[in-house]
């Protein structure tokens, strides 16, 4: 599994890189997946909401990945950097849209969310997002839910900064299996946190129900 973790100046430090930790020790743990910092501009570093400075990434064009891991940061302080500017801007959004055309999953951690309702593979969707952009999000149509991980599929949010962690450790336990989720928190010293939304299966896929004249079988697929 190839996973990304998209970085922008402004990011916000714990959204990326508590995620890209929960992912490498389940790679350490056996988990089948590479983990990448990525950034659309190309730079190989980024200077995140913090002034820590983050690298070394590599350009997002170079991927193919399963995964999109988005972070936000700074969505509230309407700066020069950050989540905000970077849906202004418009580059980042449209790229969310086109890997998710393409099939990869998008994960939105904290205000990365808005960066995802700005691309509108959120539309139709459930979500969540930093408590302080709920207001921004539900105006823009999407429905919030009370949770701190909202999984739909290929679509998944989560709420504040430190749910990143609980983000990433949902997605090694739906990929890999409790166990290996497990071992990660186990060395991670780490207690996961609120409840998952998580879409019903019915809700995601569309029933074909077929019937065979040759040997008068019902089959029932789904798409």
């Amino acid at each position: 599994m190839e996973i990304v973790i998209i970085l922008f100046d402004g990011v916000d430090e714990i959204d990326a890189i508590g995620p890209f930790e929960v992912f490498e020790n389940a790679a350490s743990a056996g988990a089948d997946l590479e983990v990448t910092l990525c950034t659309l501009s190309g730079n190989e570093r980024v200077t995140a909401s913090h002034d820590l400075e983050i690298g070394t990434a590599v350009p997002l064009s170079d991927r193919m990945p399963d995964l999109v891991v988005v972070p936000g940061g700074q969505w509230n302080t309407r700066g020069e950097t950050g989540a905000w500017t970077e849906a202004k801007c418009g580059d980042l959004p449209d790229a969310i849209a086109r890997l998710h055309d393409d099939g990869s999953v998008i994960a939105g951690v904290c205000t990365g969310g808005m960066l995802m309702q700005r691309a509108g593979v959120l539309e139709g969707r459930p979500a969540v997002t930093h408590y302080e952009a709920v207001g921004e999000l539900q105006e823009a149509g999407i429905e919030v839910v009370d949770a701190r991980i909202v999984d739909d599929n290929d679509i998944l949010t989560a709420g504040g900064i430190t749910s990143g962690f609980d983000l990433a450790l949902h997605i090694v336990e739906r990929e890999f299996g409790s166990k290996t989720a497990d071992m990660v928190t186990q060395q991670m010293e780490y207690k996961r946190r609120g409840s998952v939304h998580r879409s019903s299966w019915f809700g995601a896929c569309i029933w074909v129900m077929l019937y065979s004249t040759e040997t008068h079988q019902l089959f029932i697929v789904h798409e």
